[in-house]
């Protein structure tokens, strides 16, 4: 026994779970003993970000921690959703004392976190809620978190932005109406290159495809 307090990440690839995960590293009280994702088992890819699973099971090794995946149908409803989930966490139970979640200021999201995590008799905690995100992007960028962007709104950004690097040079581009941690939906990410990583992922780039409303950019392991 460590007498720390065992926290599973709730991971989706992208740059606001690496710096959750960041955040988490530096609490003396704590260890994070794995990563927990979702992904879809027609595209075997995380939702949203449209990232292959093997290149998220190149992240968890490179960050020295198991990947526990929650397989989702597709279509997927939300009781399928939750179920899914509920099971996961059935089957990891006792080996953990909360579930940490890298939402940064949408009310709606954590209250249903906290909701589900209630039913599930899971303590949820939120390491980096409330952070100015504007600062926070460039933080993030400056700690050595190295990210592209796999999935664009295009009502929100320029179509063209899929494929590109979350970088200094991108933030200084976004319209102003756009969050720069994309909080809001108006873009996902992979990351690459953390400081708790062991060393980079290698990945080249694929296609870029527009589909159900957004722009994906194909991320392929190198």
């Amino acid at each position: 026994m460590t007498g720390k307090r065992r926290v599973l990440l709730s991971w989706s690839s992208g740059k606001d779970s690496a710096w959750t995960l960041h955040t988490l590293r530096r609490d003396p009280d704590v260890e994070v003993i794995g990563l927990i994702t979702s992904f879809n088992q027609a595209a075997d890819r995380v939702a949203m970000h449209a990232v292959r699973r093997t290149l998220v099971e190149r992240q968890a090794a490179a960050l020295g921690l198991p990947l526990h995946a929650v397989e989702l149908p597709w279509p997927c409803s939300n009781a399928q959703y939750e179920s899914a989930m509920q099971a996961a966490f059935d089957t990891l139970a006792g080996s953990f004392d909360s579930v940490a979640f890298g939402d940064l200021f949408l009310e709606d999201i954590r209250a249903y976190r906290v909701a589900q995590c209630q039913r599930w008799k899971l303590t949820p905690e939120f390491p980096v809620w409330g952070q100015d995100t504007t600062a926070l992007a460039r933080l993030m960028i400056e700690s050595g978190i190295r990210a592209v962007l796999t999935c664009v709104d295009p009502q929100q950004c320029p179509r063209e932005w899929a494929g590109q690097p979350f970088d200094a040079a991108l933030l200084d581009a976004l319209p102003a109406s756009v969050d720069h941690c994309g909080e809001n939906g108006e873009f996902h990410s992979f990351v690459v290159d953390s400081p708790d990583f062991a060393h980079p992922i290698a990945v080249r780039h694929g296609e870029v495809v527009e589909r159900d409303g957004f722009v994906f950019a194909d991320l392929e392991p190198a």
